[in-house]
């Protein structure tokens, strides 16, 4: 999954980006990359790598894509730029970084500080975009299905048609509901309102009093649409990405904060996207493997080596509530929590699984 990394200059981005590369363990001073893989922390795996004692662990990742492309022109206004369209729409979901600090030694592109107005600048663009694919695309189809009747066109049509009554009413794509056929017939096309989007507001210290009310300001101007908004303090992680986890820690409790905005942002996008952690453990490794919910124990097992999809027989299961209860897998066994599972067996979020294959 690829998570492209947005915002207007000045506004924290880059600082952001640096404290991802640093949690990923990327060589100091390369600036050039603008893309990493990254750990999405969970505490459940930690707590069987303290059990199991493997010789390692391995985390599910995220792939973050700093997009950049966005413009100052003559004029003094932001531009938006095809390349940075195009960059966007190759993701799957993004993260908008706007600023709330003041720094005169970093003015904003606007000069002014106002998140609100700097999230609504990105979201019109991004429908404008969306409108002009939308109406060049049916106009196509009401063209060549004066030629031929596709089965293709057929479905095409309505489902366009649907999309710019919508779009029309300055109403992004995420809130337009769509069926599963809908949403098959669309898969092909990258719309900008339709990705799944956090709001990262970037502060300082003298901003943690607004985060409340930002936060409000911001949720009431986008009734319904189920914003994420994530309040972080990015020169504050990118300190603390530095030091020792130990000494973090003490950092992150003297600011009067609990846990890290990068965990949030990530474990916020693994959720958001529908995805969901399986476990396999042991003396090798325990490893969080990434799978859409819904998954199959099957299709899971897939997930691991196409093998154990083509020569499944039985999985292993059992979940991570209960296997933290009884403290291990013999004593799951005997208390009839370790179960053998088909293939049709919907796995769920934290189960634990060992996978019997030909």
């Amino acid at each position: 999954m690829q998570i492209g990394l947005i915002g207007l200059q000045n506004t924290g981005k880059s600082v952001l980006f640096k404290t991802l590369l640093n949690s990923a363990g990327a060589p100091q001073g390369k600036s050039d990359q603008t893309r990493t893989v990254v750990k999405v922390p969970d505490q459940r795996l930690n707590k069987l790598t303290s059990i199991f004692n493997p010789k390692k662990q391995i985390n599910a990742t995220l792939e973050i894509d700093d997009v950049a492309g966005l413009q100052v022109g003559d004029d003094g206004k932001v531009k938006i730029t095809s390349d940075f369209l195009n960059k966007v729409k190759n993701c799957d979901a993004l993260l908008h970084v706007v600023r709330q600090f003041e720094n005169d030694a970093v003015p904003h592109p606007e000069n002014t500080i106002d998140p609100l107005r700097d999230i609504i600048f990105l979201e019109t663009e991004f429908l404008f975009s969306d409108m002009a694919m939308i109406e060049n695309r049916l106009e196509k189809i009401k063209k060549d299905i004066l030629k031929s009747k596709t089965e293709q066109l057929q479905r095409e049509l309505p489902v366009f048609t649907k999309l710019q009554e919508h779009v029309n009413k300055e109403l992004p794509i995420r809130l337009l509901h769509l069926d599963e056929n809908e949403k098959k017939t669309l898969s092909g096309y990258q719309f900008l309102t339709l990705k799944p989007t956090i709001i990262g507001i970037n502060l300082d210290e003298n901003s943690k009093d607004k985060v409340e009310s930002l936060v409000r300001q911001i949720e009431d101007n986008f009734p319904g649409h189920k914003v994420t908004i994530v309040p972080f303090f990015a020169q504050f992680e990118f300190e603390l990405s530095s030091l020792p986890e130990e000494e973090a820690g003490v950092f992150m409790q003297d600011f009067g904060i609990t846990d890290s905005a990068l965990d949030r942002i990530l474990g916020s996008f693994y959720n958001m996207l529908g995805l969901q952690s399986f476990f396999t453990v042991g003396e090798d490794e325990c490893r969080a493997w990434t799978i859409t919910k819904g998954m199959t124990a099957q299709e899971s097992a897939g997930v691991i080596h196409s093998d154990f999809y083509n020569k499944f027989i039985r999985a292993e299961v059992v979940g991570y509530d209960d296997f933290m209860t009884h403290g291990s897998i013999a004593k799951c066994k005997e208390a009839g929590a370790w179960r053998l599972e088909g293939k049709e067996y919907i796995v769920k979020d934290g189960d634990i699984l060992n996978i019997r294959h030909n």
